[in-house]
């Protein structure tokens, strides 16, 4: 077990001030390449509301996408990426960059025909997979089709996977962060140009293919920029390299982890669909998870993946003060940036999603059901946010199995959290599932603490006591100043665009001149970026 760093006298330094300006400078590029593909995101999501809504047979995509989703997350893209990133990465590190090559030209194929094997076999036994979810009929019918389109996007996530994975471990984040923009332009376009087209149901069959062609862009995109690197892919499949078995058996429980996380979602579409109203609650609640991954995506998300590689070097040096020290650093940054999303998410909840949804086929009571979930969504914003890096730090020191049972004891916690919550309405699940992330945070950092040693929890701690005050001081300015707008403009489009975007832009100037009255250090990163990017 690595010492623990809890001796006395020992310094609570922060990472280098270079080292620093380098996360906060390429979290920045990769936040706003991610940024960008969410704000894609977030236009496809109204587009689809538009055309959609959240009640009646959209339910069904939602059920039907649900399977090959929680697939994608056990067997392709972010489990495959996790237990390659760390082995790539090592060999690197080692200088041994042709070996390194080899493994990860055996590990495509070995995907190609295991994923591709198991996506026709999803396909076959599509009509019994479905059948759980309580739909009958034309609609049972319905969801079997869509869930076959949908299908192989597997295979397909699973090579970008490793993809990505290569490039990441060259430091390379913008190409894959801006892939999935070109995947959000696709499937706008298809919907824009097939839907009006299209009659009844036919509408989602053009959903569904337009997903499938974005996921082939996704994959192609970033190829070219694989060219230039040590070694290039090959058709090879190397059983013998020990990092090759190293990698598959790394991706069991990594597997196991990051599937239970989303075998999460795939409860929660159980219960929605088969106790509260599988017309309305799937799709209410996809919704209002599609906002509440935004600051997310922007913020969480770009600060794991620009720390994982440097974690998985710093793991395999066996330099844990600089581990722990970045780990530590990204909890705070994580910190920094969701709590006050959360918070402002929360106060204004309802003009956000009237403002984004609220038209078409989205009437008034479908705005009411889907802001109650965002609401319940944003309370767990930030743990699922140290959840995510929490799991990076695991999954560097190639220790998967830590977050796998954490994960798995989450699973049933939230089954019984959905069986004591779903009564009290939609937005039941939402709160579940928020609570179940502060557990899975509270577990994470325990064993983290027992396993690795102290990870500057007390200044942590205090930085988030500082970025939660702040917060609610943001958050009560962003409904004050929205309120009277409100009242003052009403609610025509262009109304609602001043009031609500005014109260985020003046709750995160509050929040920035708050940090900086309390002394939250994590803002001298940005301001040093800041500084940096106006020196000539």
């Amino acid at each position: 077990m690595p010492p623990r760093d809890d001796a006395p006298g020992e310094p609570d330094a922060d990472p280098p001030r270079p080292r620093t300006r380098r996360l906060a400078r390429s979290t920045a590029i990769f936040s706003i390449a991610t940024g960008l593909s969410r704000i894609l995101g977030l236009v496809r999501e109204i587009v689809v509301r538009r055309y959609f809504g959240v009640e009646g047979s959209i339910n069904t995509f939602t059920v039907a996408f649900q399977i090959p989703n929680l697939v994608r997350s056990l067997v392709a893209d972010a489990a495959l990426g996790a237990a390659f990133v760390p082995v790539f990465s090592e060999l690197l590190e080692k200088r041994e960059s042709l070996r390194a090559w080899r493994v990860a030209s055996s590990l495509l194929w070995l995907t190609l025909l295991a994923l591709g094997g198991l996506t026709a076999l999803f396909i076959v036994t599509a009509p019994w997979l479905m059948r759980p979810f309580g739909y009958e009929g034309a609609e049972h019918e319905l969801v079997v089709n869509l869930s076959r389109i949908l299908f192989p996007t597997v295979v397909l996530l699973g090579l970008s996977g490793i993809v990505v994975a290569i490039l990441n471990s060259y430091d390379e984040f913008t190409v894959p962060a801006l892939a999935p923009v070109a995947w959000n332009l696709v499937i706008i376009l298809g919907l824009l140009l097939g839907v009006p087209r299209t009659d009844g149901d036919d509408a989602l069959y053009v959903y569904a293919g337009s997903v499938l062609v974005a996921t082939v862009v996704q994959l192609l995109l970033p190829l070219p920029w694989l060219r230039g690197r040590d070694d290039r892919l090959r058709a090879v499949i190397d059983w013998r390299d020990p990092a090759l078995r190293r990698v598959l058996v790394l991706m069991l429980p990594v597997t196991l982890g990051l599937g239970l996380i989303n075998f999460n979602q795939v409860v929660n579409t159980f219960f929605a669909a088969r106790f509260i109203d599988r017309n309305l609650a799937p799709a209410a609640i996809e919704a209002a998870f599609r906002l509440y991954m935004l600051p997310q995506g922007i913020f969480s998300v770009a600060i794991a993946t620009i720390l994982f590689p440097s974690l998985s070097r710093l793991a395999a040096r066996g330099d844990l003060d600089a581990f722990r020290s970045t780990v530590a650093l990204g909890l705070r940054q994580v910190g920094f940036l969701l709590i006050p999303a959360s918070a402002v998410s929360a106060a204004l909840a309802v003009p956000i999603v009237r403002l984004l949804y609220e038209r078409g086929a989205f009437g008034p009571e479908q705005t009411e059901v889907v802001a109650a979930s965002l609401a319940a969504f944003a309370a767990g914003l930030t743990f699922n946010g140290t959840m995510l890096m929490l799991n990076r730090a695991f999954f560097s020191l190639q220790s998967p199995w830590i977050p796998t049972w954490i994960a798995l004891a989450n699973l049933g916690f939230q089954v019984v959290l959905n069986v004591a919550l779903y009564r009290v309405g939609v937005w039941g699940i939402p709160l579940a599932t928020s609570l179940v992330n502060l557990a899975g945070t509270a577990g994470l950092v325990l064993v983290f603490r027992r396993r690795v040693g102290r990870i500057d929890g007390r200044r942590t701690l205090d930085a988030y006591a500082r970025s939660l005050a702040a917060a609610v001081l943001a958050a009560g300015t962003a409904f004050a100043i929205w309120y009277g707008l409100d009242e003052a403009l009403g609610r025509s489009g262009l109304a609602q665009v001043v009031s609500v975007g005014s109260a985020l832009a003046v709750s995160a100037a509050v929040y920035l001149a708050a940090a900086r009255i309390l002394g939250i250090r994590e803002l001298d990163a940005l301001l040093s970026l800041v500084r940096r990017s106006r020196t000539p």
